[in-house]
């Protein structure tokens, strides 16, 4: 099991850099189609990032990684509402659902609950 929190906490940590760094024309078209200010993508990205970094350097530090998850679910669970505000293709909810999930069983794991 905490090999399966270990790789979760990597694929986590690689899709927010990936999708935030790589992808960022993609995240701007996003926020347009939200309704959301720069402002609001630039905290939601700095954030984001802070918290793969969490994720990904608990792999060799004591870091809080259970509030890091907590956090990182969080933001997912406002990108699904969204995507539902502005009735995007199920397409679209898939990836955060999917890392949403994750943070969640990472949560689980590191706090005993699973």
């Amino acid at each position: 099991m905490e090999t399966l929190s270990i790789l979760a906490q990597l694929i986590v940590s690689a899709s927010i850099v990936v999708v935030w760094v790589f992808r960022h024309d993609n995240i701007v078209l996003e926020f347009k189609q939200y309704g959301l200010s720069d402002l609001v993508r630039n905290i939601v990205g700095s954030s984001k990032i802070a918290l793969a970094t969490i994720l990904a350097l608990d792999l060799c530090y004591e870091v809080p990684v259970i509030q890091a998850s907590l956090l990182m679910a969080f933001l997912m669970v406002c990108a699904q509402a969204f995507h539902v505000k502005v009735r995007n293709p199920l397409k679209k909810y898939v990836p955060s659902a999917l890392l949403l999930l994750l943070c969640l069983f990472i949560a689980a794991f590191r706090s005993g609950l699973i």
